[in-house]
Formats: structure tokens, sequence, C-alpha cells
């Protein structure tokens, strides 16, 4: 797939769902890479996301990290103008506002609503960026369309479809079931205009013989009138980072397995990606304990990463797992904490100003000889060093930072970092058992992944990059898109684009099926 002349101008194609987790993220990011292979110009957009999943770019802003997944997938360095509004929720009813990178707000719900005038100016300033500089915006959605209380100034959906005037296609996910009533009824409760920018539906995670859909599909094409433009398989053990929801699921021989590790679920719990090295990791079993629920023995736990910290440390004690990490001490296991975990294990989290929450100082869980007090100013950073987490040894570590606050050593206190820029970050107890750090990613480093594990007592192989993992697993989802999906009419609605009026005048689409 080539383009076959140089485009006049950049297309833009959405991919939009009858559901959350439908596909969007996942399709988005097989799109990139195709094209990517196909020799267009190509860069993912998501104009609004809610997910407490992020990345850092390289100019110290934040994204959603799915976005930083399908950078990945389309050969292009990650940028804030890829999704350009994240809300980062704090409550069941607040969220942090994040505009082209950085926090501007913490909002309530109505609020927002009233603020989305603003945001979609910034989304289209951030659209029209990367229109002058790729032949094609891959563009994902949030949710589904069909959202009717969500509708009215939507700018995560069909209001920017509308705004930019690009055609769009519809995901569904047929193992949830009921995929031709999600298909059908998605259409229908869409506008005219709406309606008429849809050019094709995606059918994802069938299994079995594609002989017993086909005559749903003909049933589908001709209730529409819309193309069914691939049925896309159910990929086994695809290990993409998640934009949200937590994967547990692992392919695990029993025999291999060298070290058990336990991450107690806080309810505001962030970056879970920063474990996706250890759930896939053949000798790892990784638990993650839901609410209400017991930590089990095992060798480590972990506390992850929170973005309302004292609000989950309370839960922490209210699930009486404080008490389960000091048994797991005492029986020999160790303790990790990133980010706000970090800040659980130290004297006291103090947030005089409600920076996250009421105002206010919780005690820490005492495991770390530090002080942390948050401040409104955020950390965004990529940051690469050595890991001493090991007496007289060290191993290069790369991740970044996404925190508020300052935490503060004891003097003497033992660090676990050495930043490149030679100050010293994280810090270990005397007596080894307990180790913390802001760094996001402390597993993404194949020495630095094998010397935690080592640590906490495991003498494991040598695990795969990171970059190079998610690579592999692009690759795979990439092949299938390639060959499960009908490329001629997805080039035709591009090409469409480059030579033709704007899309809402243009000429029907290729009604040409899988």
């Amino acid at each position: 797939m080539t383009v076959k002349s140089p485009p006049t101008k950049s297309a833009t194609v959405m991919i939009q769902g009858t559901t959350s987790d439908a596909g969007k993220s996942m399709l988005v990011a097989g799109f990139c890479r195709c094209l990517k292979n196909g020799g267009f110009r190509v860069a993912p957009f998501k104009p609004q996301n809610m997910a407490l999943n992020s990345a850092v770019t390289k100019d110290g802003g934040e994204i959603g990290r799915a976005q930083a997944v399908q950078a990945q997938a389309a050969g292009v360095e990650p940028s804030v103008h890829m999704n350009p509004v994240l809300l980062k929720p704090s409550s069941d009813t607040g969220a942090q506002v994040i505009i082209h990178g950085k926090a501007v707000s913490d909002m309530q719900a109505k609020k927002y609503h009233d603020y989305k005038k603003v945001a979609m100016q910034a989304v289209l300033n951030s659209h029209q960026r990367l229109s002058d500089e790729y032949d094609v915006i891959v563009v994902e959605g949030a949710g589904s369309p069909a959202e009717i209380n969500l509708r009215k100034g939507d700018i995560a959906n069909m209001g920017f479809a509308e705004a930019v005037d690009c055609p769009v296609i519809i995901v569904a996910d047929i193992d949830r079931g009921g995929v031709f009533a999600q298909l059908v009824g998605t259409l229908d409760l869409l506008s005219e205009s709406e309606q008429n920018r849809v050019v094709g539906f995606v059918i994802n995670k069938f299994r079995g013989d594609i002989k017993l859909l086909e005559s749903g599909l003909t049933w589908l094409e001709d209730r529409t009138k819309k193309p069914v433009l691939g049925v896309l398989p159910y990929i086994h053990n695809l290990q993409l980072a998640a934009e949200d929801a937590i994967q547990a699921e692992q392919n695990l021989d029993e025999q291999n397995i060298r070290i058990h590790i336990c991450v107690p679920v806080f309810k505001r719990i962030s970056n879970h990606t920063d474990f996706d090295m250890l759930r896939v990791h053949p000798e790892v079993k990784l638990t993650f304990v839901a609410q209400h629920s017991s930590i089990p023995p095992c060798d480590l736990i972990i506390l992850p990463g929170s973005k309302n910290v004292r609000a989950d440390l309370a839960l922490l004690k209210e699930m009486h797992w404080d008490k389960a990490l000091q048994r797991h001490l005492r029986y020999g296991g160790k303790v990790l904490g990133i980010c706000g975990g970090y800040q659980m294990l130290g004297q006291s989290i103090a947030d005089p100003n409600g920076i996250e929450d009421t105002p206010g100082i919780s005690e820490g869980l005492g495991f770390l000889p530090i002080t942390t007090q948050l401040q409104a100013q955020k950390q965004l950073t990529q940051s690469h060093g050595d890991l001493l987490i090991q007496q007289g040894g060290s191993a290069p570590i790369r991740g970044y930072e996404i925190h508020i606050g300052t935490s503060v050593r004891a003097d003497n206190a033992r660090p676990m970092i050495l930043l490149n820029n030679g100050e010293y970050e994280g810090c270990i107890s005397d007596d080894n058992q307990v180790a913390g750090s802001y760094l996001h990613g402390l597993f993404d480093s194949p020495l630095a992944l094998q010397q935690l594990l080592s640590w906490a007592g495991a003498n494991t192989k040598l695990a795969e990059d990171y970059a190079a993992q998610q690579e592999h697993e692009i690759e795979r989802l990439a092949q299938v898109c390639q060959e499960h999906l009908n490329w001629d009419a997805i080039h035709a609605i591009i090409e469409q684009q480059f030579t033709a009026p704007p899309f809402s005048s243009a000429a029907t689409h290729s009604k040409k099926g899988a």
C-alpha cells in the first residue's frame, strides 16, 4: 500500500466504538503501523482521553499512555498534540484537566461541561498542527458516540468528527455478544449528518469459522447500507499497554515460576502499565489484589501509583493491608513503592493546600525515612540513571516521573537511584526490605528488572526490553490488521480526502466488504 502521488493535504480517519473497550485503541495502533508500512506519514490523535495511565513526552508534557503506544506504532515521537485533553479522575465526580500536556485545573463534571468550548479550541489547534505535519491522522474516539447524555458539547466523538469534517469507522467487540445490536443501535442513535459520515464497520475479537458469520454481515450491510471493512480475529495474549483497564491475564507454566508478586489495587490506581513487564515475564506470577481481598503469601508486595494518595492510603488501612504489609515484612518479604506508593511508605504525607483532596496531613506507613508534602506544580520528566538497590552493584534504568509533591529523605538514608544529573532519587530502608521511587517504568529496562527481582529473592533470566516487547506486539497486531481489513476500501477513504471536496459533500465511499 503506497501513496500514489504526493498528497496535497492531510486526511483524517476516526475510529469510534460501540462501547468502551471495543478495540478503538488497538485498532488505531494497527492502522498507524499498517499505514506507516504503506508509506504514509501518519500520526495518532485522541481529542479527549479520560485515563489514569499516562506517559511523559520528551518536552515534559503528559498524554494518555495509549497515544504513546500508537505513536510508536506510527514510528514517530509522542507529542502533547496527539492527546490535547487528558482528564485524570480524582473522585467519582471530579478530575484533573490537562491541556496540551499541562494540568490547568481540577474540575467537577458540571464545571468541565461548561469548559468544553475552551477544550475544543485546544483540540482543533492540535489537530491542525498534526495536519500540517502528517499525511494521515488516525483519530480515536472515547466511549461511545451514542451516549445521549454526553452529546451536547461533545469534543470526543461525533462532535469532533463534525467539526473537522472527517469520515468515521465504528468498531464493535463481538466477544461481548450482541454485535449486530451494538452496531445498528449505535448508528440509529446518531443524527442524519453523523450517520452519513460513518463509512463502515469493523468487528473485533471474532472466534471461530468466519463462514458462520457471513449471513449476519450481509444482513448488516443490507440493513445499514454501510460496508463491513473487516472482521478481526481474537488475538490471544496480545500484550499492548492498556489505556485504562488493568490487564491481569497471564500465560504461565507453573513449573517456571521463580517469584510471586502482589499489587494491591487502589481505588485511584494510576500507571498500572508499570507492571506490564512483570506480567509478561515467564518466571513471574503477578497477582492484582482487589479491594476487600486479603493479600496472599508472596515474595514481593508493590504499592502502585495513585491519583489521590491520602485517600488511597486511608483505603489501604481500611482494608487492613497495612497489617498484611507488617506481617509480610516479619516473614522476610520485600516491599516496593512506586510514586504514590512510595509516598505512602514514608512517615507522613502533608497536603496543606488541598491539592488532591481535603487539606490535612496523613500518617504514613512508617517503613521509609521520608516525609512528603504535596504541591501544586506537577513533576513531568523523563529520567535515567543507575539503580543502586543491590549493594556493590548497579544497573542502568530509565523511566518517567509524574507526581505532585516532594519527598525528603532523612540524613544518611540510602537512595535507590543515582540519576544522570547527579541527583539521588528514591529510598531504601536500613534493613534492605523496603524501597521506593518516583520513577515509573522501573521494570522496563532488562538489567534493572533482573536486579529488582534479585533484590526480592529471585534468580531470573534476562527479560526483553519494554520498547522491543511493545514493538513485537505492534507487529503482531499489524499483521492481523493487514490480513483481515479491506485496505482497498480504507485506502479509497484516505485518497478521497487528498483529492475531493470536504468529506460531507463528497461522494459516498466504496461499499466493498471484508
